[in-house]
């Protein structure tokens, strides 16, 4: 059995544990209290170490699952001698390894919000110290909670702006077609959900399809039809370009974060 220690036992640590098999994981936690340490694995079915030192010693892997500006003085504190996870945000395997030894093992992975309800869309990626079965062993940990891509850190940013950032952007499209639907008479909450129903249907169609969008868009609309109608207005108002721009503008404040 695998034994994985995660220092943080905030939502998303929560989430990750949430969705891991205990009878293949070995599971404890350490967290900035020993008695929200104890709530938390109480709560979650898990062990409570009593400190860091004690689950980085009796861990496989360690999972850092804390605000990035926290790991500096963790790994300062702490001689990790272990593959260490990190799911910090802006953290790149430079700033890690500038906090450890030369052959330490790193992987850096990114989920998202939706790690919540165990789907979340997850990146990954490692550096030359990791071994093939270790980052196999990583990548099954975050499988468990929805999907995983091995990217090459440098894509990390516009993974952040395609999957981290882009729920907020969802939910506005979601709402902004629910208002719609209010202004043509129809109640805020049926509206809602028969647009979220509609998107998620969407989105599953695309994904179990080998056509790519665009020939989907023209599968929904017939010449001289409604679709059509709606998709004409939407370029006119430049719905795409608008769209990039804002993806852009997410990838480009995360470089100047990350500086």
């Amino acid at each position: 059995m695998i034994a994985i220690g995660f220092i943080g036992a905030g939502k998303m640590a929560s989430a990750i544990i949430n969705g891991l098999d205990k009878d293949t994981f070995s599971i404890q936690i350490s967290g900035h209290t020993l008695d929200t340490t104890q709530k938390t694995a109480h709560m979650l079915g898990i062990k409570a170490a009593a400190s860091h030192t004690e689950l980085i010693q009796s861990s496989d892997i360690v999972v850092l699952a804390v605000k990035p500006h926290i790991i500096p003085e963790i790994l300062r504190a702490h001689q990790i001698n272990k593959p260490i996870v990190s799911i910090a945000a802006g953290m790149t395997l430079s700033d890690l390894a500038s906090l450890t030894t030369s052959k330490q093992p790193l992987i850096r992975v990114m989920p998202n919000i939706n790690a919540t309800i165990q789907k979340s869309t997850t990146g990954i990626t490692r550096n030359a110290n990791v071994s093939d079965d270790t980052f196999a062993t990583v990548t099954a940990i975050f499988e468990s909670i929805g999907s995983v891509h091995e990217l090459a850190e440098k894509d990390f940013g516009t993974f952040t702006a395609l999957a981290g950032s882009s729920p907020a952007y969802i939910y506005m499209f979601i709402d902004a077609m629910s208002r719609a639907g209010v202004l043509h008479g129809m109640p805020k909450d049926v509206s809602t959900t028969i647009v979220a129903e509609t998107v998620l249907a969407s989105a599953q169609m695309l994904l179990s399809s080998d056509l790519n969008p665009w020939t989907l868009v023209d599968n929904v609309s017939s010449p001289g039809g409604t679709t059509v109608a709606g998709v004409v207005s939407l370029e006119q108002n430049n719905f795409v370009a608008t769209v990039i721009d804002a993806i852009t503008a997410t990838v480009d404040k995360n470089k100047a974060m990350s500086k």
